[in-house]
């Protein structure tokens, strides 16, 4: 057994980020060391834990993707919930817990959850089998309607019908998209009077910053450097764009009793506005990411004020002055003497 590393008070466990995918660590990684601070890379792609011995020690933040099925990992959702089931189990504090990873792969469950906290969502009705889609999409016709699984990640799969019963003869000829949990959802298509919507970005439950995102038509609109929505930016201008007031007092207490309801404690929420100016909220990112270009025009680090909710907690969490540490875990009864 490796000799436990005696922790003074100014020395604490790490931070272990979950995840699956390496290429939207960078920024974060960055904002790591402009803070001298580390972090386990706890990459999900594939694993195996024992469920017999105790995890190990310090502060962990899940970053466990919807679209994870998109690059070959189907099953990384379900299980960073079983990683999370231990982890919790064992009272390890979790920054986007249980609560959080079973709402990104489910948005319907977003949608019931935000309807209760008072927020204002688009109809939307869940449907399973290509009938009873179909039956579905009728009810929104001779509207337009939104389709989308109700398991997707960066917009993956979503469709507008300007007509719904277009919707509804593509389900039954087996030619709309479907859905990682073979569930899809009908939608009120909210018309912008511009085309774009907004994403309010909030970490450790309180409202960080805003975002206008140019749509451009698309509905695959992850801010990260890596996801380069280029048919948005083909518009012209600035596809994100910082903002400020314009998510009113009511809407924002309205999103952190939502979180707050649902641990979930960082997230990107996005709402769009009808031609009444009333915002309709239709989806929440809990692995959220940042657009690069509108934070150097504005200023602004979400990655780095991120980082540092994560190292306040992780402080606050283990703030014993002295902490005996192997690496991998606590060790039991061997709490250092001051020398």
């Amino acid at each position: 057994m490796t000799q436990p590393t005696v922790f003074t008070s100014n020395a604490v466990p790490p931070i272990h980020v979950i995840h699956e995918n390496p290429d939207w660590l960078p920024p974060f990684a960055k904002a790591f060391a402009a803070r001298g601070e580390g972090f386990v890379d706890w990459n999900l792609s594939d694993g195996a834990f024992d469920l017999s011995t105790p995890p190990p020690a310090g502060l962990f933040y899940n970053r466990m993707s919807a679209s994870a099925h998109s690059r070959g990992h189907r099953y990384s959702p379900e299980y960073a919930s079983a990683v999370i089931a231990w982890l919790t189990a064992h009272d390890r504090p979790v920054i986007n817990g249980p609560g959080a990873i079973a709402l990104e792969v489910n948005k319907a469950a977003q949608l019931a959850r935000l309807e209760r906290a008072g927020e204002p969502v688009p109809r939307t009705v869940a449907a399973l089998g290509a009938e009873k889609v179909a039956e579905a999409a009728e009810s929104f016709a001779p509207g337009p309607v939104i389709v989308k699984p109700n398991r997707g990640g960066k917009g993956l799969g979503i469709q507008l019908f300007e007509n719904a019963h277009e919707a509804a003869a593509r389900s039954r000829a087996g030619t709309l998209p479907g859905s990682t949990d073979g569930i899809t959802l009908l939608q009120d298509y909210i018309r912008t009077t511009d085309g774009s919507v907004t994403r309010a970005e909030f970490i450790g439950g309180r409202l960080f910053y805003a975002v206008r995102i140019d749509t451009g038509g698309t509905f695959e609109l992850c801010p990260a450097d890596v996801c380069a929505p280029e048919e948005a930016a083909a518009t012209g201008g600035p596809v994100f764009t910082v903002v400020e007031n314009v998510v009113e007092p009511e809407l924002e207490q309205a999103i952190g009793v939502f979180l707050r309801d649902a641990g979930i404690d960082i997230a990107g929420v996005e709402f769009a506005r009808d031609a009444d100016g009333r915002p309709y909220v239709y989806d929440v990112n809990t692995n959220t990411n940042y657009n690069p270009d509108a934070e150097r025009a504005a200023g602004v680090s979400a990655p780095q004020a991120l980082v540092d909710y994560l190292i306040r907690e992780r402080n606050r969490h283990f703030a014993s002055p002295r902490i005996a540490f192997n690496g991998w875990g606590l060790v039991p009864g061997r709490i250092a003497a001051a020398e």
